[in-house]
């Protein structure tokens, strides 16, 4: 048995042992380096990048309050092409589809929110791109293009905004009762009303209103 071994036994059954697969010990020491030197390399470069990301879209922000307009989307032209599907490159196109909203270039404004929907890898993003794309559909006088791109889908936290947008896409179709429909669902899903519901609950009362005015028997003469 092995502990009734001499210490020179002992010694020349570790040599031996060694020398027969020392190779694959430096192997799986060089191995295990070159594992640790690839992640170290891995995470030096993914914070440049992310640094040179944040350093464009501030940039970008930068130039768009300047004014200056058309080298702003150039430069999430740019971000775009260099950080695809990057944090910073979707909230770069956000802020352009929002500046040219406000410039009322709606069809640009809308190529650049279908790319964040299309292309984040944020789920979050890609919801508040899918809201914001109907609404703009919705100004373009689109709204069976607005209800598409809404879907029907639970929407979670979106779950009201969703539904009111949708009644708005109803209510621009001549059908007051599928917008009555979902602006209730969007007071149910909102809860209590709040300050921030005071155009919710108008367009509720209005529809409301009306159906009860057209609903009412006409009196004899």
């Amino acid at each position: 048995m092995e502990e009734y071994l001499s210490e020179k036994e002992q010694l020349e059954r570790v040599t031996g042992w060694v020398r027969s697969n020392g190779p694959w010990i430096v192997a799986g020491l060089a191995a295990g380096g070159l594992i640790v030197g690839g992640y170290r390399y891995w995470q030096a470069h993914t914070d440049s990048q992310d640094k040179d990301a944040s350093t464009r879209y501030q940039q970008i922000l930068d130039t768009f309050d300047r004014g200056d307009n058309s080298k702003g989307l150039d430069l999430v032209a740019s971000l775009d092409h260099d950080h695809p599907g990057s944090a910073y490159a979707d909230q770069a196109n956000l802020a352009a589809a929002r500046l040219l909203v406000q410039q009322n270039d709606l069809l640009r404004a809308a190529s650049y929110l279908q790319a964040v929907m299309n292309g984040t890898h944020d789920p979050q993003l890609a919801t508040v791109a899918r809201l914001r794309l109907a609404r703009v559909q919705l100004a373009q006088d689109l709204p069976e293009a607005a209800l598409a791109t809404l879907g029907t889908a639970d929407q979670g936290a979106f779950e009201a905004r969703f539904a009111e947008v949708r009644g708005d896409a109803w209510l621009a179709k001549g059908d007051h009762a599928a917008a009555l429909r979902e602006y209730r669902a969007a007071r149910a899903a909102a809860g209590p009303a709040g300050a921030g519901d005071d155009l919710l609950d108008r367009k509720i009362n209005d529809l409301t209103t009306a159906a009860t005015t057209h609903s009412a028997p006409t009196g004899s003469r």
